[in-house]
């Protein structure tokens, strides 16, 4: 099937079919004589898990690492079970992170609420984001 057809199945643009093909997701077709890509029908398939692994997280060199062990006849459950592993444990560093993060501009909103601008000193940058301490320092 040409470019376009694949494009129409696949919901994706011929722009990004050719990157995936540029990127190693895709194998490249066969030419017709006219020199046309020609892409077997099970390449439909291929862009979906591409898509679907994507929307999983996956990253375009892990998703190639996956084609290439399925292409080279290896199941990559074990592969992806890894990344999936990884992924999961990205995730709760960084939730812990944003639950950190939270906090302090709790404690920061809960500063400005009861900040006056009219008290501030000209020699602070913003004494919302510069703690008490720091300031009583500074003025030694």
């Amino acid at each position: 099937m040409r470019i376009g057809d694949l494009a129409a199945r696949s919901g994706l643009t011929t722009k990004t079919i050719r990157f995936y093909e540029d990127s190693g997701l895709l194998p490249p077709p066969p030419r017709t004589p006219g020199g046309y890509r020609d892409y077997p029908d099970h390449t439909v398939t291929r862009l979906a898990f591409i898509r679907d692994a994507q929307r999983a997280g996956l990253t375009l060199a892990e998703i190639r690492s996956v084609l290439a062990l399925r292409d080279d006849g290896h199941a990559p459950c074990a592969h992806v079970t890894v990344l999936i592993d990884e992924h999961l444990a990205d995730i709760d560093r960084r939730m812990t992170e944003l639950a950190a993060t939270r906090e302090v501009l709790q404690a920061l909103a809960g500063r400005a609420a009861t900040t006056d601008p009219a008290a501030c000193r000209a020699d602070d940058i913003c004494t919302i984001l510069t703690p008490a301490w720091s300031r009583t320092e500074g003025a030694e």
